[in-house]
C-alpha cells in the first residue's frame, strides 16, 4: 500500500508541474490575472504534492527509537501545511485581482486561455480521481489533501474558462478580476476545512462516532467486559485502549491468548491497528 501511496504521489507532481508551466506561459500571453491566478494555484497544488509525497514516504517508515509510535503523524503534518499553502495562495490572488480592478488592461487570446482552463481541469479531474482513490483505501489524509488541491483545481479552472468565455461575449474587462476573487474564496472554504480535518488527529482526538460505534459491535460480539476505551488516529494508523475484566483464577495464558484473539478480531476489521489492553480482575 505504502508503493501505491508513493506513485500516485509522484503522478500528482508531475501532472501539476506540466500545468504550472502551462498556465503561467498562456497568462502571461493573454494577460488574463485569472489565468495567472490559476498558475499560482497549481504553483500551490505542485508544493503541496511535493509536501504529500515526503509525508507519505515519512510515514511509511517502521516505529524507531526516536518515534515509537509510528510516524504517522507526518500526513497530518503535511495536511495541515498544505491548508496554510492554500490560505496564501489564496490572499495572493485576491490581491493581484484587487490590483487588476484598480488598475484594469485588456485580456488577449480569451480563446487559448478557456482552453488551457479546460485542459487543466481535465487533467486535474483524472489525478484527483485516483488521490481519493488511494487515500480511501490507504487512509491517508496527505493525499487526501493533495487530492483536494486538485479537485478546487478542478472547479476553479472551469470557472476561469467560463468567466473567459462570459468576458469574450460581453466584452466586460472587469469580470476577469471578479471571477478571480471568487475562485480565491471558493479555495479559502476548501482550505478551511481540510486545515480541520488535518489538525484534529494531532490533537489525539476520538474516531468519529460512526468508526466508534463499529469498534464496541465487534467488541460485544466478542462477549468481553470492558471499560474505558479510548481511540485516536496518527495517520492512517489508528490505535485503540481499553481495560478488559477477567476471571480473577483465570491463567496469565489463558487471557493473553483471549488478548491475541480480541487483537486478532479487531485487525480484521480496521486497517494499520495497534491494540493496547489493560486487563483487571473481575469483582466477585
Amino acid at each position: 500500500m505504502v508503493n501505491e501511496k508513493i506513485k500516485v504521489a509522484r503522478l500528482s507532481i508531475i501532472s501539476n508541474s506540466s500545468l504550472v508551466v502551462l498556465k503561467l506561459i498562456v497568462g502571461i500571453m493573454t494577460g488574463a490575472v485569472s489565468i495567472l491566478s490559476e498558475a499560482i494555484h497549481s504553483a500551490m497544488d505542485l508544493l503541496a504534492s511535493l509536501i504529500a509525497f515526503m509525508a507519505v514516504k515519512i510515514s511509511g517508515n517502521p516505529p524507531d527509537k526516536t518515534h515509537p509510535y509510528g510516524h504517522g503523524k507526518f500526513e497530518n503534518l503535511s495536511g495541515v501545511i498544505e491548508a496554510i499553502l492554500i490560505f496564501v495562495a489564496s490572499g495572493w490572488i485576491i490581491y493581484e485581482a484587487i490590483i487588476k480592478l484598480i488598475h484594469p488592461g485588456e485580456v488577449e487570446s480569451i480563446g487559448l486561455g478557456s482552453l488551457v482552463m479546460f485542459i487543466s481541469a481535465t487533467f486535474n479531474f483524472f489525478v484527483s480521481r485516483k488521490l481519493y482513490k488511494v487515500a480511501k483505501a490507504t487512509d491517508s489524509v496527505a493525499l487526501e489533501a493533495d487530492a483536494l488541491h486538485l479537485k478546487t483545481d478542478v472547479y476553479t479552472s472551469l470557472g476561469v474558462a467560463v468567466g473567459l468565455a462570459l468576458l469574450w461575449i460581453t466584452k466586460i474587462q472587469i469580470l476577469d478580476p471578479i471571477i478571480a476573487i471568487l475562485v480565491a474564496l471558493y479555495i479559502l472554504r476548501e482550505a478551511y476545512l481540510l486545515f480541520i480535518k488535518a489538525f484534529k488527529p494531532m490533537m489525539d482526538e476520538a474516531w468519529a462516532d460512526s468508526e466508534i460505534s463499529n469498534l464496541q459491535s465487534h467488541l460485544n460480539e466478542m462477549n468481553i467486559n470492558y471499560h474505558d476505551l479510548k481511540t485516536r488516529k496518527s495517520g492512517n494508523f489508528k490505535f485503540v485502549d481499553f481495560h478488559m475484566l477477567v476471571p480473577p483464577n483465570d491463567t496469565i495464558l489463558k487471557v493473553h491468548n483471549l488478548c491475541d484473539k480480541i487483537e486478532d478480531t479487531l485487525k480484521q476489521h480496521f486497517t494499520d491497528l495497534t491494540v493496547n489492553i489493560h486487563v483487571e480482575p473481575e469483582n466477585n
